[in-house]
C-alpha cells in the first residue's frame, strides 16, 4: 500500500502534500471525538475489530502512524547529507 501511495504521489507538492494531511487528519479526529468511550474502548464493540477495541486502530491509524512517518523522514533526512 506505501508503495502504491508513493508512486499516486510523485508529483503531489510538498505545499498539497501538507494540506491533505491535515485536511486527513481534521477528518479522522472528527471521527475519532464522535465515539463516546464504550465504542472506543469496549472490545468487540464493533464485529470488525476482533478481539481489540477501536480505540486501539485509532492510535495505530494516528499517533503510531506519524510516529513511523516521523522517524522515515529523518532517517532519508540523514542520508541526503
Amino acid at each position: 500500500m506505501n508503495v502504491e501511495f508513493w508512486h499516486k504521489h510523485q508529483n503531489t507538492s510538498l505545499n498539497k502534500a501538507k494540506d491533505m494531511l491535515k485536511a486527513s487528519h481534521k477528518d479522522v479526529m472528527k471521527m475519532i471525538e464522535s465515539l463516546n468511550d464504550e465504542k472506543l474502548f469496549a472490545k468487540k464493540h464493533f464485529s470488525w475489530t476482533g478481539t481489540t477495541n477501536i480505540g486501539a486502530y485509532c492510535i495505530s491509524a494516528t499517533s503510531s502512524h506519524y510516529d513511523w512517518a516521523m522517524k522515515k523522514i529523518k532517517l532519508h533526512l540523514r542520508t541526503l547529507d
